[in-house]
């Protein structure tokens, strides 16, 4: 979806086509009401006939694209699959409205607010993972994969459920506990030497196009950019009409810029458009724009309510000068290539009405400063700072008129660049077709025309033979600057599917491990000869020369994984050694792992950056042991480094160690 457009809500006011007799309005009344579901569900059956229409058009189209070598033919379809990614989003914005509808008119008057722009979800088709991870833990790991049919299942389920996120927090939580399984996965399926070798497939947000890759990295980063893209539309959702609305929306876009930016520091050679770091650079700057812009809104409510106070009147002049600043930024960036070759016309449209309408409501507002009538003396030495001078070679901060009249005249000024803003932005909103649909934009603007003509008219005399000065620029200024705030991916606690395959220090594909035993030790005079360290899994630290352990053939830097038949993998230290210890003359029954040489060589490129240190950061309920290298955000045509796990471990100096007895 483009652009929020204001639902078309029914009049409350009276109908003179209605009878008058009470009786036979309730009635009438009452069959409306029982009708009302029979009409939503036959819009809804209308929209999923249309969904299944346009599907099927891309469906042909991509493999229209995959097909051909045609240059000319390629960039006709790309046009094609743009048009249908377009009416699919708004298809499936109407669908999630009927869905969870209220519905609520705008507010009148002053309450009517500019549509923000909110960011189309990227789409994903279903994706296979039982086939491939059976394998995998067969293979590799040396398990029954048919026995983590349920964990498989609840994987495909969760990612089946974020492909409709619905738009709220609880949507936002779906897509971090995705994501956080996401990363449990790299850390145990994927690695250089061995993965399950799928293929994901996402469409662009922007264009449509389909884009695959068989890199865990491109599924991360797609899920990234869908919780950034529904922070927008959380925040575009926001109703701006009251101080707790302009709030939340304010930090929904912040949060949308931290998720960007986040993917376009661990991201690279992006597969779309809408991930390349030119987009990502422009959705964050969109994204302070449209917080600047709730951070003014919400300065706006109080304000309206005493509109002749000067120091009011300043700020939000300022305010509206500084989103000015901002979106005329974002129209720049939109408007140069590569952005502009794929970015919605409209978009780049609505940044610099916006750009134009806040300039001129800028000057409006300083207006209304220099219309009071007995200005303080300090207040005026303030109001010289903030406007800016009208020429290179002026001084910062003209001098401004101290008589009524003079000031009247400056007033007026300003008066007038707000009428020929708002008179630009109105002509720039007839200019693009999209635009011109969405009356609310048009209401605003035009509300805004006015009331500076309004208030022209009340300054116009019939004297005034000559032209008001120049007015000055408005020096921009915020008192709360918009900051990038990253999504807050740690909040949902999730647990590892695949807990039972083991810690993830020692259980992944980056790994090669061999199962020993079961062996049998009975206690000797010297214990069972071996020392342990550590937590899940408890490692062997040193077996003595000629003991009990040796003769098993157990070694140094071998892991416990059974005892008795128990499997003891997650087993704290404490419980693995007063298992040990409660053995009688029978003895007992061991397995262990020795992990075999890497054949991966060490890196020796720059540490990559990383998001997620370890577990307990997350939220991860699985613990982690300290060994773990932190997992990378990203690993997107990077080279992974990977240390040698065959090594002996360093001496024993851990206060915990124990030698069995």
């Amino acid at each position: 979806m483009i652009l929020e457009e204001r639902p078309d809500g029914q009049g409350t006011g009276e109908d003179s086509s209605l009878p008058q007799d009470g009786g036979s309005i309730r009635k009438g009344y009452d069959s409306f009401v029982q009708n009302q579901p029979g009409q939503l569900q036959s819009h809804r059956a209308r929209l999923h006939q249309q969904i299944s229409k346009e599907l099927r058009m891309r469906t042909g189209a991509e493999n229209l694209y995959r097909a051909t070598s045609n240059t000319w033919v390629r960039e006709t379809v790309a046009l094609e699959l743009s048009y249908v990614n377009s009416n699919l989003q708004l298809l499936k914005e109407e669908l999630a409205e009927l869905s969870t509808s209220v519905d609520v008119d705008q507010p009148e008057g002053e309450g009517i607010t500019i549509p923000m722009i909110p960011l189309g979800l990227k789409e994903t088709k279903e994706l296979d993972w039982a086939t491939p991870l059976k394998e995998l833990i067969s293979e590799h790991f040396g398990e029954d994969g048919t026995s983590f049919e349920t964990e498989i299942q609840e994987l495909e389920d969760l990612r089946q459920a974020t492909r409709t996120p619905s738009r709220d927090e609880a949507g936002l939580d779906l897509l971090a506990a995705y994501y956080s399984q996401l990363c449990f996965l790299d850390a145990r399926f994927f690695s250089p030497s061995r993965s399950p070798g799928l293929l994901f497939h996402w469409y662009d947000s922007l264009t449509g196009v389909p884009a695959q890759q068989r890199a865990l990295a491109f599924e991360k980063g797609s899920v990234l950019f869908n919780i950034g893209a529904l922070h927008t539309q959380i925040g575009a959702r926001q109703d701006c009409s009251c101080t707790e609305g302009t709030n939340h929306a304010a930090e929904a876009f912040q949060r949308a810029a931290g998720a960007f930016r986040l993917l376009r520091e661990n991201f690279s050679h992006a597969p779309s458009p809408d991930m390349s770091a030119a987009s990502l650079s422009m959705l964050e700057q969109l994204m302070i724009a449209q917080a600047q812009e709730c951070i003014f809104k919400g300065l706006l409510l109080p304000a309206s309510a005493t509109p002749d106070i000067c120091p009011d009147q300043l700020q939000l002049a300022q305010e509206a000068a500084q989103v000015a600043t901002e979106y005329g930024l974002v129209h720049r960036v939109m408007a140069q290539p590569p952005v502009r070759d794929y970015l919605p016309a409209s978009w780049t449209n609505l940044a610099h009405v916006k750009a134009e309408h806040f300039c001129a409501l800028a000057h409006y507002h300083a207006a209304m400063a220099l219309c009071e009538s007995h200005p303080a003396k300090g207040e005026l030495a303030r109001q010289e700072h903030v406007f800016q001078p009208s020429t290179p070679h002026e001084p910062l901060g003209p001098t401004l008129p101290q008589h009524p009249e003079d000031r009247r005249k400056l007033a007026k000024a300003h008066l007038k660049r707000a009428i020929l803003g708002q008179e630009e932005a109105l002509r720039l909103h007839t200019l693009c077709r999209v635009l011109r649909k969405v009356d609310l934009l048009q209401v605003v603007v035009t509300q805004a025309l006015r009331r500076s003509l309004a208030k022209y008219s009340q300054l116009e005399r019939e004297d005034d033979f000559f032209e008001a000065t120049e007015a000055p620029d408005i020096q921009p200024k915020t008192h709360q600057t918009p900051e990038v705030r990253m999504p807050s991916l740690s909040q949902v606690k999730v647990t590892d599917f695949f807990h039972r395959l083991g810690p993830l220090s020692v259980f992944s594909t980056k790994n090669r491990w061999q199962l020993v035993g079961p062996v049998h030790m009975t206690r000797g005079e010297g214990g069972f000869g071996f020392t342990l360290r550590g937590d899940s899994p408890v490692l062997i630290a040193a077996v003595v020369p000629g003991g009990q352990a040796e003769s098993a053939g157990l070694k140094e830097g071998d892991y416990i994984v059974s005892v008795n038949g128990q499997p003891c993998k997650w087993w704290k230290h404490l419980e693995v050694v007063t298992q040990l210890r409660s053995m009688g003359e029978e003895g007992v029954s061991l397995q262990v792992v020795s992990l075999l040489p890497s054949p991966e060589p060490r890196g020796t490129g720059p540490r990559r950056a990383a998001l997620l240190w370890n577990q307990r950061e997350c939220g991860f309920e699985t613990p982690m042991p300290t060994r773990t290298r932190p997992w990378p955000i990203l690993g997107w045509s990077r080279k992974n480094k990977q240390g040698k796990t065959g090594s002996h471990p360093d001496p024993c100096t851990n206060r915990n160690c124990v030698t069995c007895p």
